[in-house]
């Protein structure tokens, strides 16, 4: 089931499509669903990929093909369009090992985080990262950001990894979260609740564990997913 927003986004692209044979830009898209920022396009975008009704065209700007519709939007007629086409591999030379498809998506890197002293909230893309469709949990939304600081090296995770980050608002003890601490700052820290306070751990034991009431507190997302940066 989609939400009102991914079902607005979805009718949007299918009518420009179908009128104009390519998507409409992102700006376009924030401005037609009235959103403030092109991070919650992004979002929606990816929300519609994982539940299998567009798919976007790697290294091509707004490439995207509409892979199914909702019954409540099918028209008679319909045919899923392409825009841009994707050329054909060339033949492998002869005694090359053979390559093995992997499914892969491409996640919005939001911005950096801090596995240290907190730093400013980030609602902005930056870029994409291409993450392989098993290190994905479950089927909300997952987007992704750059580690700045060593707060976390315990935990496996340095400055410069790229962590994976499943978005929902809940957490159990122990797991590992982006927490908006007071509404403007993001960290990534591990996270316990001791009745009504929230206690943002860290995995080096340079640095010392935050302890904030429950309501200055809201958990942005699960950690899934790393990739190393080397």
């Amino acid at each position: 089931m989609l939400t009102r927003k991914q079902l607005e986004l979805l009718d949007l692209i299918r009518t420009r499509m179908e009128a104009d044979g390519i998507p409409p830009s992102f700006d376009e898209m924030k401005e037609a669903l009235d959103l403030k920022s092109k991070s919650g396009i992004h979002r929606l975008i990816t929300a519609l990929e994982e539940r299998g009704f567009i798919r976007r065209l790697a290294h091509r700007a707004r490439a995207i093909e509409i892979v199914k519709l909702p019954e409540a939007m099918e028209r008679p007629g319909f045919r899923p369009r392409v825009v841009a086409e994707t050329p054909a591999p060339p033949a492998p030379p002869r005694g090359a090992m053979p390559v093995v498809p992997v499914h892969a998506l491409e996640l919005p890197v939001m911005g950096r985080i801090a596995a240290g002293v907190p730093i400013e909230a980030i609602s902005e893309v930056s870029h994409h990262v291409a993450v392989p469709g098993s290190m994905l949990s479950g089927q909300g939304a997952h987007y992704a950001l750059e580690v700045r600081g060593d707060s976390m090296i315990e935990a496996g995770i340095n400055d410069g990894d790229i962590v994976v980050i499943r978005e929902q608002n809940t957490a159990e003890n122990g797991d590992i979260v982006v927490a908006l601490v007071e509404d403007h700052e993001a960290t990534l820290k591990r996270f316990r609740r001791k009745g009504g306070m929230i206690a943002l751990e860290a995995a080096n034991p340079a640095y010392e564990t935050r302890v904030y009431p429950d309501h200055l507190v809201q958990v942005q997302g699960r950690l899934v997913g790393l990739i190393r940066s080397y």
